[in-house]
């Protein structure tokens, strides 16, 4: 076990929160556009450092300034690994990754982002260190607050420390490739971590023992590459939550998009859009809500965050109210 400095005293980060009018998150700003824009305010952060690792128990608590990289760098050396998977894991911080809830590429194997985070410390509006959870992987007690925080984007509180769960990292990594099927390759692989298409070539990471993706490859008829799929960049950005069943449909409809780009999650139900003017991905999020889904933007203007209103809005509103009554946290980031 592994176990460095305490995190700094929070009284004077508290004390910043309670005093201010409008409080406002920050880590990388890696994620600065997902969602509604980001208020005026008090900019206050997270302390940083990896507090206490123990490979033992696949457990990491660290201040949630830390920036993904180095935390994975910590893990690194204990042959472990922990699934966060944002763009930038050099500037994207553990917190403000958490805090957006947007679950990695290699959601299809490991499960969605919030599964990672065992225990949260989070400061209130009104200056109080609230704790969540647990520092054990078994822990069934108590509201699971942990989940509530991830994908709040610091609407709740401001979270200061985590703790997460770990895994081994994976003896043999493959990305591989064919122009067939993506639905078939899904059917035939057994615990691929991504199947990515968009809409011509399939691209699928396989994890695990070199025996085990060396028979995944042949199951499911791909060549092994030295490259995943391009993930779709540019101003304009978003991702497309849909049931994965009807992402077939779904996928006629964005090919005929002029000027959108798209990587598809098979299995998963996610797809990731991006385009040089904001139009494309307007025409997209029509695609999405008529395939009964939602798009979320995640970088550039033009077009609103969040778009058609959200079904658990008025529960939204009440755990808001219910944690900052005054208001002054990250107002406008979620549509409550």
């Amino acid at each position: 076990m592994t176990t460095a400095a305490t995190l700094p005293d929070l009284e004077e980060l508290r004390d910043r929160i309670a005093a201010a009018e409008t409080v406002v998150p920050v880590g990388g700003r890696t994620h600065w556009d997902v969602g509604g824009p980001a208020p005026i305010g008090v900019e206050v952060r997270a302390p940083a450092g990896v507090v206490s690792y123990d490979p033992a128990e696949l457990t990491v608590t660290a201040g949630a300034g830390t920036t993904v990289a180095d935390l994975a760098a910590t893990l690194e050396d204990g042959g472990q690994e922990c699934v966060l998977d944002p763009r930038d894991p050099a500037a994207a911080t553990v917190g403000g990754t958490l805090a957006s809830g947007l679950s990695g590429y290699r959601r299809l194997r490991y499960g969605s982002l919030r599964d990672r985070l065992l225990e949260v410390r989070f400061v209130t509006g009104d200056g109080r260190v609230v704790k969540g959870g647990g520092p054990t992987v078994k822990n069934v007690t108590g509201y699971d607050l942990p989940r509530l925080l991830v994908g709040s984007l610091g609407t709740i509180g401001v979270i200061v420390q985590v703790t997460l769960r770990c895994q081994p990292r994976p003896r043999h990594v493959t990305w591989a490739g064919t122009s067939g099927d993506p639905f078939e390759v899904r059917r035939r692989c057994f615990r691929p971590s991504c199947i990515a298409w968009d809409g011509g070539d399939t691209r699928g990471l396989l994890e695990g023992d070199p025996d085990d993706v060396a028979a995944e490859l042949h199951a499911g008829g791909l060549t092994p590459g030295d490259r995943g799929p391009a993930w779709p960049d540019g101003p304009h950005r978003g991702r497309i939550s849909v049931r994965p069943g009807r992402l077939c449909a779904l996928a006629d409809e964005l090919g005929g998009v002029d000027g959108l780009r798209w990587v598809a999650e098979i299995g998963v139900g996610t797809v990731h859009v991006g385009a040089d003017r904001p139009a494309p991905l307007a025409q997209a999020r029509q695609a999405a809500e008529a395939a009964g889904g939602w798009l979320l933007r995640e970088q550039g203007d033009g077009i609103d965050g969040f778009g058609a209103g959200l079904p658990n809005r008025q529960l939204m509103a009440r755990i808001k109210t219910a944690f900052d009554p005054a208001g002054k946290l990250s107002p406008g980031r979620l549509p409550v």
